[in-house]
Parts: structure tokens; sequence; C-alpha cells
């Protein structure tokens, strides 16, 4: 992705709130997302964050603030998810795009500047939805520090997989427990070995985590039978957001012999309500290597653009809100913080992993990163890593609580943004999940 002048980060907006430090919305970055007016009983339709506001691509397509063909992608914007809008493809995505760019910043035309001020309507009086019909959910485990951590918790002796350094390992998950951040939900019920039993017990989680990961929304799928090479795969990856992949991990661990992940993981999965486009990350592409002594992509994994620029440094950080810290009044914890540059893999090498034996991928579906952690202790991206599988206290400094495992009532939440010198600041807002009571069956 070249960078081109939606990326100048000298460009202000009109908008004096896209212009504040620190805002994860600037005029150069413009994510799209699903909304309506919060506690109202309109359609949900797609809009576009610029600073603390919104862009209601549906009152902006009936205002006329666009023509050609980014009036049609506005009005594909105007159904109640997004999937008309990403299946159009990079052409009409980078359209809209620029057009917004071209209406929202300093120097826009006064006509149409006039017909956007009334298309505008505050993020803290929305509510959101999950942005597109996902018809599946791919979950990947792309982290070498991850797995290593975990499989230290697991396999003591053999913590890495012989496959791991070959292939991006994925799992299916449910589309149907995706949930818009903010959602809450019920700790899970079901089957776990308590460490040295002889039969397994029924109950609610006893280790509930969280798992910090990026998650891909595609665009244009692809035909049944017909693999996406790697020089196109980004061609099908409209944008990325924030992902909470819930584990039920004493659930998970028993039922992960010997098939993959199941009541473990398909109880929830929170994703934010901002898709960030491919376009507005471009600033922050980076190499990808693996390191030289490791085993080196198959060809059909391997290219040289992915050398290049295949990875995104993308900074992360989990905070931790407990009851405690609500009813005190005190700012949420830090649990962890890293970059999506670790991962092992990249998004396009995920995808054409995903269909190199025929997959069809669908506009809409969504794709999970695994787990981001990255190569020290600190950066840990789940709670088995940071508790070291539940036998180190973690400490929670606002509250002098500690956490070994989630517990009933904590928030957690994930947050993302990208940052350099000589580029803006692009944000992708937070992503949000509180913890009810088990409901027993």
């Amino acid at each position: 992705m070249e960078l081109n002048h939606t990326h100048d980060a000298s460009v202000k907006s009109w908008l004096a709130s896209a212009n504040e430090t620190g805002t994860d919305f600037p005029v150069q970055n413009l994510p799209f997302g699903v909304f309506r007016r919060a506690g109202s009983d309109e359609a949900f339709r797609g809009g576009v964050a610029i600073g603390d506001q919104i862009v209601d691509l549906a009152a902006a397509a009936r205002a006329g603030v666009f023509e050609g063909l980014p009036q049609l992608a506005a009005q594909a914007c105007s159904d109640t998810a997004l999937n008309g809008f990403l299946a159009m493809g990079p052409v009409a995505w980078r359209a809209l795009r620029h057009a917004l760019f071209a209406a929202l910043r300093h120097d826009a035309e006064a006509r149409v500047v006039g017909l956007l001020q009334g298309c505008l309507l505050p993020q803290a009086e929305a509510e959101h939805s999950v942005p597109t019909r996902i018809a599946n959910y791919t979950d990947f485990y792309t982290s070498i520090h991850h797995a290593r951590n975990v499989g230290r918790v697991i396999r003591p002796d053999d913590p890495l997989t012989p496959n791991f350094q070959w292939l991006p390992i994925a799992y299916h998950g449910r589309a149907s427990s995706v949930v818009v951040s903010g959602t809450p939900f019920r700790r899970p019920m079901g089957q776990a070995l308590p460490p040295g039993a002889q039969a397994p017990v029924y109950g609610p989680c006893a280790r509930l985590d969280f798992e910090l990961e990026l998650g891909f929304y595609i665009g244009p799928g692809n035909a049944l039978g017909q693999p996406i090479p790697l020089d196109k795969a980004e061609d099908h990856i409209f944008g990325v957001s924030l992902l909470n992949d819930w584990s039920a991990r004493d659930h998970q661990f028993w039922e992960m012999a010997p098939l993959g992940p199941f009541l473990g993981k398909n109880f929830c999965t929170s994703v934010s309500p901002w898709i960030v486009t491919m376009e507005a990350l471009a600033p922050y592409r980076v190499p990808f290597a693996h390191p030289a002594d490791e085993p080196q992509p198959l060809p059909y994994l391997d290219g040289a653009a992915n050398r290049a620029h295949g990875g995104v440094d993308v900074q992360l950080e989990v905070r931790l809100e407990t009851a405690q810290h609500r009813a005190q009044g005190v700012a949420p914890d830090r649990l962890t913080a890293t970059s999506f540059r670790h991962q092992y893999w990249t998004l396009g090498q995920m995808v054409t992993q995903h269909t190199v034996g025929g997959c069809n991928l669908m506009t809409g579906d969504l794709l999970g990163t695994g787990t981001i952690s990255g190569p020290t202790p600190p950066e840990a991206g789940a709670i088995v890593e940071l508790s070291r599988g539940g036998t180190v206290a973690i400490d929670l400094p606002g509250t002098g609580e500690q956490r070994r495992f989630l517990e009933d009532g904590d928030n957690v939440i994930l947050r993302g943004w990208c940052e350099k010198p000589g580029a803006a600041r692009i944000g992708f807002g937070e992503c949000r999940g509180e913890i009810l009571p088990a409901l027993a069956a």
C-alpha cells in the first residue's frame, strides 16, 4: 500500500476535535462502523468516526455530499451492515475514503462543509452493532511468544508444536457469539478436569481469560476451489479492528484432546465498533521476516512484498477495571502492552493459508489474528501467560487487589493505536466487555 495525500500528517480538519492531540480519529484515519442514535429505534447504518463525531453516511448520501463512485459507496453504507460496501472492493473503498478526506479537511469547499455538518452525530450519543453480517469467524494462532508461553503451561518439556513455524494455525469459531464492544456476557458453564482428579467436574469456568487480538474483515470473497495467492491477499482485506477472544481455560484444556477449541471459546468474542482501513495503516507497515536460523515460509507463503512490508506496527494494551475500581472511582490498571509487529505470520499469509485448500471466504467474514504477545513477560497477551497458568498473582496497584484469572464484575478494556514521528496518530478506539456471573444450566 503506497502512501498518498490522505496520509499527510500536516492536514487538519475543520472539525476541531479531530485535531486534538492524542485523538484516535484524525482526518487521516476515517474508520468505518455501524451505529444509530442510542436508545432509539432507528435502523443501524454505516458511519465514519472523525474526532468525537460520526459522519452518518446514509444522511450524507441523501444530502448530496458525494457524486459518482463515492456516492454509490456511501449508499451501500446505508444498510444495517457494511457487507454491500465491502463487496465493492478496494477501488470503491479508496474512492469513498478520499472523498471523505476532501470533505473533512480544513480547506474543504464551504458548500460541502455545510452539508456534512448536518450529517454528524456525537459519538457519545451513539450505540453500535457488529459492523458486518459475519457468516464465518476464524481465529488464528500466530504469536510464537504466546504459543511458547501457553505451551509451557500445558507441555513444559515441549511447548511449541512442530507445525507452528511452518503454517498459520487456526480453528473455526462461532460467528453467532461475536458481539460489539460494551456487550456484557455470562461466565460459561462446562466440564473441567481439576489437577490430580480422575474424572471431570461440571460447573462455572474457574479460569476465565481474555486474549488480546486484532480482527480483520474480508471484502470480496473467493470462489470455492480458487485459492487466494499471497500477492493478492490484501485486496481481500478491508480493514482491522480490536478483538477479544474470551477463553475458558479450564474447559479449553480439558476438551482439546484431541480436537481444537469448542466450548472453551464459543461463548463470546468481542470486537471494537470501528474498522480501521488497510489504507489508513499504510504509514505503519513494517518488514516481515522469520529469524534466519528458523524455518522459512514455503514458497506459497512467501513473496517480496510480504517481506518488505507485510507487518503492521500496531501498539496495543489491556487494562482491567474491577468492581472495586468502579466503586472507588479509580482508573483501570494496565495489565500488558505490546505490538502486533511481533506476530509470526502476516495478515496476508493468514488469508492465503485459509484459502489454499479451496475454502471460499465470504464478504464480511471475520478473521482473528490470535493472541498478540511480545518477547518479554510484560508483553503477554493473556492472563494465562501473565499468571503462568495461575501460579503467580497479578497485582492491581489501583485497588490493592490481585488476579490469577478474571472474576465476575471485571471489565477488560483493549486499546490500540499507531504512532511514529512524521505520521498522524491512528487509533482503533476500544474494545471492552464485562463478565457477569454464570447462569447454571
